[in-house]
């Protein structure tokens, strides 16, 4: 008779052709908690960070320094910060909007930043209030000062999928903000689905026009939200296509309050479930990861939308 994995762990079958191993670039601290109706106290921030971090993951994307009137939910970016100061080892990058937010950020020892830039017109207005080439004029000193610091930079592009004012969008569009990000010195480009519309031949597409325009997958994250239940099948189309960096938010937090059509991010447990499954090295314990999510979901006062935190929490 057969042995079947231990409790609580996929079986693994090794798939050829995909990454040996997976950074996760967990962003519910930042993405997912910025969406909540209730302010989540400093303090729980930064317990949810470090069982995050205990948990085996190496990035932990910790907050943003947007001003507080626009995402409130994380107006304590200078109280949380200093609290993670221990966590040596652990990347723990921040969304800066523009050159106050660097500022701040870099006054407080960050060296892992990040940029969010639109693809479309209507959510670089709908964010920032400007057009896609004002956006990125106003973030080429952001990055320039960002990499005199020393800091690592990562371009978020939003929209590289679908638009809810415009429908879909042509991958020569994000192509062209991607090159431009990559010409202003970012070191990262991370692909977003907001608002989850996306399906594998989308993605394999996109990530071939970006290889013909030398931006290959050695520099590029995705970053999927599940609304249709595709996220994990857009991963392992960029899996297969030589993306090893995937952006993911425990227990399925998060979506963006600037886009109300967009639902959760694809759940780190549910990503783990897979990348494990196959054989992908990830660093991640499951059980931890499982533990935290339920941990953070008693504290928001609902269960988790993960599939993977239901079933192993499950009570039998």
């Amino acid at each position: 008779m057969t042995q079947g994995p231990p409790k609580g762990l996929p079986m693994t079958v090794r798939a050829k052709g995909l990454p040996s191993r997976v950074r996760i670039h967990e962003v519910g601290p930042r993405d997912g908690l910025q969406n909540e109706s209730a302010v989540v106290p400093a303090e729980v921030k930064a317990e949810f960070i470090h069982r995050l971090a205990d948990a085996g993951l190496s990035t932990v994307e910790a907050t943003s320094f947007v001003h507080p009137k626009w995402v409130p939910q994380l107006a304590d970016a200078e109280e949380l910060y200093p609290r993670l100061a221990d966590l040596t080892g652990v990347r723990l990058p921040v969304l800066v909007p523009n050159e106050r937010g660097l500022d701040r950020a870099l006054a407080l020892g960050a060296r892992d930043v990040a940029v969010f830039a639109s693809a479309t017109e209507s959510f670089a207005k709908a964010n920032l209030n400007r057009t896609v080439d004002e956006s990125l004029a106003m973030f080429e000193p952001v990055v320039a000062r960002a990499r005199d610091a020393g800091a690592r930079v990562r371009g978020y592009l939003s929209m590289c999928f679908g638009d809810p004012w415009e429908g879909p969008v042509p991958p020569a569009q994000v192509v062209r903000v991607c090159r431009a990000l990559t010409d202003l010195g970012c070191d990262e480009l991370s692909l977003g689905d907001t608002i989850g519309v996306a399906t594998p031949g989308q993605v394999a597409g996109l990530l071939t026009a970006l290889g013909a325009e030398g931006i290959g997958p050695e520099r590029l994250a995705v970053h999927f939200h599940d609304t249709y239940g595709q996220a994990l099948a857009n991963t392992f189309a960029a899996l297969q296509h030589g993306v090893s960096t995937v952006d993911a938010s425990a227990g399925g937090l998060g979506g963006c309050p600037f886009a109300k059509s967009a639902t959760g991010n694809l759940a780190t447990e549910d990503l783990v479930w897979m990348l494990h499954g196959l054989g992908i090295e990830t660093g991640a314990d499951l059980g931890r990861l499982t533990a935290t999510s339920v941990w953070m979901a008693e504290r928001l006062g609902r269960p988790s939308p993960s599939r993977t935190v239901r079933a192993l929490s499950h009570k039998e």
